[in-house]
């Protein structure tokens, strides 16, 4: 897990740590002290803590005028033991939400895995999205499964073809529109 970087080709299009409506900023990183696990597996050291011990996220672009951000996750979800949405929701998705958010694409392909708990907080995050929405991209389907099971499908929109987008070969506006334009084809 320690060779999985968050992506890095946008770097010089934003940088959370150096944006100080992130709730990143000011952060200062390593190349070569590795000191955050995930159940005793170290991971890379530009990977960001939110407050919980198994999921790890990077704000890999926002686009303040549009209302987007684009969040790459690695990890476990784990809602059951460690409330990990709750920490996601109140750590980082209230400070971008009053910086004007509305629009949220997660990217799941190094989520390994989701625990459950209750819905509170995705009910919570979708009513406060408005106009917006949460999409989730490159999930693997045991994550989908749980989502389903407890109902967070009524709250993120994910599945078909928004896990079958090839995101790093595109500019964060490509990636934004095409998910805009899945969504609202989706919705009509």
């Amino acid at each position: 897990m320690h060779d999985i970087e968050p992506f890095y080709n946008w770097i010089k299009l934003y940088s959370s740590q150096n944006d100080s409506r992130s709730p990143f900023f000011g952060r200062e990183y390593s190349e070569f002290e590795f000191s955050q696990t995930i159940y005793n597996y170290y991971i890379h050291p530009q990977w960001d803590f939110f407050g919980s011990n198994t999921l790890y996220i990077k704000i890999i672009f926002i686009d303040y005028e549009t209302g987007y951000a684009i969040i790459e996750m690695i990890g476990e979800w784990n809602d059951a033991i460690n409330n990990d949405i709750m920490w996601l929701k109140r750590e980082v998705i209230e400070m971008l939400a009053e910086e004007g958010i509305d629009k949220y694409i997660l990217i799941g392909e190094n989520v390994l895995n989701f625990h459950s708990s209750d819905d509170c907080y995705y009910e919570e995050w979708f009513e406060e999205t408005e106009e917006g929405w949460i999409a989730a991209i490159n999930f693997r389907e045991q994550v989908h499964s749980e989502w389903r099971q407890i109902g967070i499908d009524n709250y993120l929109v994910y599945g078909g073809e928004l896990d079958e987008i090839s995101w790093r070969t595109m500019s964060p506006n490509q990636l934004y529109t095409l998910i805009n334009k899945i969504i609202t084809y989706r919705l009509n």
